[in-house]
């Protein structure tokens, strides 16, 4: 059954094939015969589902705003559709009167909402496969006690492949690890983290491997870049290339859970910025066998992971001195800069601009830091935030490039980013030569 685990719900037919089925559930629900459900139960279904959906837009849209950017319009639409096959139900039921008519009817409801999720999977590109839909994984995963001692003979050097040479018995591919990484310092509350570690890793002897700590967005949690995101398999080529060598990946808890938006600074919402330069890399440097050395440490992140990554290259240089900014934002913000300076600062600007990244490079110059910014080609809202950080990044001295991949705000651009600036990556982590 592999090959439906692999089969694609982002291209391909099966999309189309999926939305077909839905709207022919669509016609289902519809087409009762009854004289009172065309002119009664269609009608107040419809109402029940329309108010509904507004309400819901309303409450996300203006008054919690839990997240800082609007949500597309056809995302609505799609829940509302999936809400009306829903509410009809029933009725539908009533005006079958038969159990084979019911059964249809519940099959047609769960078709609906299928295209639905079909169509609302489509904007982020979030499960690619049906595998990742259902939570299959095409990685192993490890227990931290498997890991075994840490290994007496290691291998170093710049680069390091030219001192490496895969051994007999290397796994072929990478292993996934989660681990809770305490806020021993920040009394940051994060939830597990999920961490790559390469074939090379689990050699013997063992080659002393860089870090890259990398960040989900808001909504988001850190199993989104297995994913939506293909970090594992993206890492796993990469190894498959270079004798087993890639970097191991810290995906840690930038946001404290799934819908928390804590801005990536130490504030009242949560001293994330000391969990990400004092917890994690101590964590790491404690529990797993790594090169400790700054020089060959990174961070990314995608969107909110994004902004937070140019925080800590910007806020913490000498922690975290090259980035991978991916659909970052131009700046932290909770959806607009007067609730981001109340609600995150205290209506302080001044403590606003202390870590503002644009701030910070406005009147300082980092001479030793280096990044790529990643934005897709279609995505109005954060080009022009991207252009503004590049160019700004550029003026403080930083060794940094911008560059658009097709597509617009989703996992297509991000997994696809980080697939085309792993090279790049792993060049100025020291882990292969030019």
């Amino acid at each position: 059954m592999e090959w439906l685990s692999d089969l694609s719900v982002i291209s391909g037919p099966l999309p189309w094939i999926l939305t077909v089925i839905g709207v022919l559930g669509g016609v289902w629900l519809l087409a009762a015969r009854a004289p009172w459900y065309p002119r009664k139960a269609i009608p107040i279904c419809l109402a029940v589902s329309v108010v509904v959906t507004v309400v819901l837009y309303v409450m996300v849209e203006k008054v919690l705003r839990p997240f800082p950017d609007p949500i597309e319009i056809s995302i609505y639409v799609w829940i509302g559709l999936g809400l009306f096959a829903i509410v009809l139900l029933v009725p539908r039921i009533r005006a079958g009167r038969t159990v084979k008519a019911a059964v249809v009817s519940v099959l047609a409801v769960l078709a609906v909402l299928l295209a639905s999720a079909t169509q609302i999977n489509l904007v982020f590109d979030a499960y690619p496969t049906v595998g990742t839909a259902f939570g299959a994984e095409p990685f192993d995963r490890v227990q931290m006690n498997d890991l075994g001692s840490t290994a007496e003979t290691v291998v170093t050097g710049t680069p390091l492949d030219a001192s490496w040479t895969a051994p007999p018995g290397m796994p072929s591919e990478g292993r996934v690890l989660t681990a809770g990484v305490p806020g021993t310092a920040s009394g940051f509350a994060a939830r597990d983290a999920e961490i790559y570690l390469p074939p090379a890793y689990f050699a013997n002897p063992r080659p002393l491997l860089p870090v890259l700590v990398m960040l989900a967005g808001q909504p988001g949690s850190p199993e989104d870049w297995f994913a939506g995101g293909k970090l594992a398999t993206t890492m796993n080529e990469f190894a498959a290339k270079h004798g087993g060598l890639a970097p191991i990946v810290v995906v840690a808890d930038g946001t404290g859970s799934q819908i928390a938006n804590p801005l990536c600074v130490d504030s009242k919402l949560g001293n994330v910025a000391t969990y990400l330069a004092k917890d994690v890399p101590s964590w790491v440097k404690s529990n797993l066998q790594v090169n400790p050395d700054p020089k060959v440490w990174a961070i990314g992140g995608l969107s909110y992971g994004g902004t937070c990554s140019l925080q800590m290259a910007t806020n913490y240089p000498d922690v975290y001195p090259t980035f991978l900014d991916i659909s970052g934002q131009e700046e932290p913000t909770l959806g607009d800069h007067q609730r981001t300076l109340v609600d995150g600062f205290g209506g302080d600007e001044a403590a606003f601009k202390r870590v503002n990244p644009l701030d910070l490079m406005a009147s300082k110059q980092y001479p030793d830091s280096a990044g790529v910014f990643v934005i897709g080609s279609d995505d109005d809202a954060y080009k022009p935030g991207a252009q503004k950080v590049y160019q700004a990044a550029k003026d403080a001295g930083m060794d940094v490039q911008y560059v658009e991949v097709p597509g617009g705000h989703s996992f297509a651009v991000w997994s696809a980013g980080l697939e085309k600036e792993l090279p790049w990556l792993a060049q100025r982590l020291g882990l292969i030569g030019s």
